[in-house]
């Protein structure tokens, strides 16, 4: 008797809950939905995967349908004025232009306040539809309000069969296509009830920055999304074109100025230039995932895994490479990035048998490298404010997401330290005359801009009589990684892919940046009386000594002759190459008729001296003689001050060299 009353009820219930659906099917209240973007986000312009803010549709109003009736779907297309590039996630048999980019029905699992049943809504699992291609049939039904801090009822909910009263699919992949990105199928409840809203969240969109940088008069350039509803029921949309962030520069990178090497001293691990990356706002440098845990900003972290955070609440801003993080069909991961921001020194024209080391972490100076105050992790713990990179492997491998590279953060292990301190070094490879080196961000404040350090050096043996190192000047282009190289081109970083990694950056485009040169070992020599007036005459003599009994490898070199009398100079005279060994001589009346002033002679080799004779023609009654200066090269000198060595001293090295004994 008990069961069969309980039973009446039950169907009196239903059948009360039928009749006030049916009383308001065909209702005029129409459903509306305001658009919003709740953070607009500034994109970097050197990014071709760049995180546009979230859009959200709130819908109020419409009329009630029938019980058991599949729900209106509609596709919702949204359309940016630059190329959709979310990560591309195949399924197998169905489509390969499903996307990380998620449409979510009322903010499910982000523990919101539930005015309706409770399971529904915001309480609701995150329930991903299979068939992104047709979306998924969901049907009306009503249920007593379980929610005892609600007062509508009946409720109604999507559930996944007629009658049934398990929930629906509350989140729908994305298909992209080019600029645009669509949601299909999309089942549409409609509130009714004054005060209820449905929301709809599109995340994960991420756009093709580089293609709209170059800024605005204010400094930064809009994307803009266009929001386009087909289908079986009308949405009236709200600021249907909102913008959803903007592009501005997110790099200043600069080297510390080149420094100046001597050909003839060797240099082992020597400190040559400091490379500094700013931010040009705050959040331009990302963690992988939200800095949370020392384990999760380390690089290794997959949010729900190895003790990160799961990165999974609707609306939650993570300011990190990654955005909304959730597993989906096929067996992929959605907005989950491979790595964090990563910093990229490209060294070019670097002399022929010359190494390159660098810091494995950043740097206070060249010296000393940056201790974090403790455990890395971001603003969330006692690290502070201060950013930590470390250098990787290459710039496009994966910090890991699961299986056997679970956990792997592909850091490079410091062999060496410089000649003068105690920073963590190592040596990148040389080849053809360059070499890369990519550091990755794992802890940052994105409350405020910051810089970032990393030390240059180098080592060569010094080998004059074999001219190496040759002279030259080594530069450095700076950006951000990874950026097309022979893992991508251009082209297909700017578009959706499946096996690209993200994020990626356009090459840096500025003129490069010079770090160090290797100066040719000359030797300059200051003659500081020349004449031939008046009855007199010099005799001028460079002696190229570099052949010796010390063992001395022999150099050969020409010597550019530079005349001085305070106006209409004589032109630079070319002595053609002077042999080790031998003298070359002549007469100031024969080089420059009518001179009388002071000659700098600059000779391409070491060990050059000089001697003139002053007389009158014939030596009959006036003659004296004297040794050139030897002038320190203002080359291999920061201050650029020159100095002159005593009369008849020989050549002065420096870099730790010393004053030359053997001639």
């Amino acid at each position: 008797m008990v069961s069969f009353r309980r039973c009446i009820l039950a169907l009196t219930v239903l059948a009360l809950f039928a009749g006030l659906a049916s009383a308001q099917v065909g209702g005029q209240n129409q459903l509306t939905c305001a658009t919003n973007v709740s953070v607009t986000p500034t994109l970097r312009a050197e990014g071709y995967t760049e995180q546009t803010g979230d859009i959200t549709l709130n819908c109020t109003g419409g009329a009630n349908g029938i019980t058991g009736q599949p729900l209106p779907a509609v596709n919702i297309q949204v359309f940016l004025n630059t190329a959709v590039t979310s990560r591309l996630l195949p399924i197998s048999g169905v489509t390969n232009n499903a996307s990380e980019a998620l449409l979510m029905i009322d903010e499910p699992g982000s523990s919101l306040t539930n005015p309706g049943p409770i399971g529904f809504g915001p309480q609701a699992g995150q329930n991903v539809c299979a068939t992104p291609l047709t979306g998924c049939v969901e049907y009306l039904n009503y249920v007593p309000n379980n929610n005892p801090a609600s007062t509508i009822t009946p409720f109604a909910i999507a559930v996944d069969a007629v009658g049934g009263f398990t929930p629906g699919k509350n989140v729908f992949q994305g298909i992209v296509n080019g600029n645009s990105v669509t949601f299909y199928g999309i089942p549409i409840l409609a509130p009714v009830t004054a005060g209820v809203s449905r929301v709809y969240r599109i995340t994960n969109i991420r756009a093709n920055a580089t293609s709209l940088s170059g800024g605005s008069a204010a400094g930064a350039t809009p994307v803009i999304a266009s929001i386009s509803i087909s289908g079986a029921t009308s949405l009236l949309i709200t600021n249907p074109t909102p913008t959803v962030g903007f592009v501005q520069s997110g790099l200043t990178a600069t080297a510390s100025g080149a420094t100046s090497l001597n050909q003839c001293n060797s240099a082992t691990r020597s400190s040559v230039n400091t490379l500094t990356f700013t931010e040009n706002f705050g959040t331009a440098f990302k963690t992988r995932v939200a800095a949370q845990s020392t384990l999760a900003n380390s690089g290794q972290g997959t949010p729900g895994q190895n003790g990160a955070a799961s990165q999974n609440v609707p609306g939650s801003l993570y300011n990190s490479e990654s955005n909304f993080v959730l597993p989906v069909n096929g067996g992929g991961t959605a907005g989950l990035a491979h790595y964090g921001t990563r910093l990229k020194a490209t060294f070019n024209n670097v002399p022929t048998r010359v190494r390159i080391f660098v810091s494995t972490v950043n740097v206070n100076n060249n010296a000393i490298q940056f201790f974090p105050p403790g455990p890395i992790g971001g603003s969330a713990n006692n690290s502070g404010t201060t950013p930590v990179g470390v250098l990787v492997t290459s710039e496009t491998v994966s910090d890991g997401n699961t299986g056997a590279n679970q956990g792997f953060f592909p850091g490079v292990t410091a062999t060496d330290v410089p000649g003068t301190g105690n920073t963590p070094i190592v040596e990148v490879p040389v080849v053809n005359g360059s070499a890369v080196a990519v550091w990755e961000i794992v802890n940052t404040n994105p409350n405020t801009n910051e810089s970032i350090k990393f030390g240059v050096y180098t080592t060569y043996s010094a080998n004059v009589a074999q001219n190496s190192p040759p002279a030259g000047t080594a530069t450095v282009n700076l950006s951000f990684a990874p950026t097309p190289t022979a893992a991508f081109s251009a082209s297909a970083g700017a578009a959706a892919s499946s096996t690209l990694t993200i994020p990626r950056f356009i090459a840096d485009t500025s003129a490069a940046r010079n770090i160090f040169l290797i100066n040719i070992c000359r030797t300059i020599l200051l003659y500081p009386y020349v004449t031939n007036i008046q009855g007199f005459d010099t005799g001028l003599a460079i002696a190229n000594t570099s052949t010796d009994p010390f063992g001395t490898g022999p150099q050969a070199g020409s010597c550019k002759l530079n005349w001085y009398q305070g106006a209409n100079n004589p032109p630079v005279i070319d002595t053609g190459s002077i042999a080790s060994g031998t003298v070359y001589t002549t007469l100031a009346s024969t080089a420059v008729p009518g001179f009388n002033g002071y000659m700098i002679a600059v000779c391409a080799f070491q060990y050059a001296h000089g001697f003139a004779f002053v007389s009158d023609l014939g030596a009959r009654n006036l003659a004296m003689g004297y040794l050139a200066l030897v002038i320190v090269d203002p080359a291999t000198q920061a201050s650029g001050v020159r100095n002159a060595s005593p009369l008849g001293a020989s050549n002065v090295t420096v870099n730790g060299g010393g004053e030359d004994t053997g001639h």
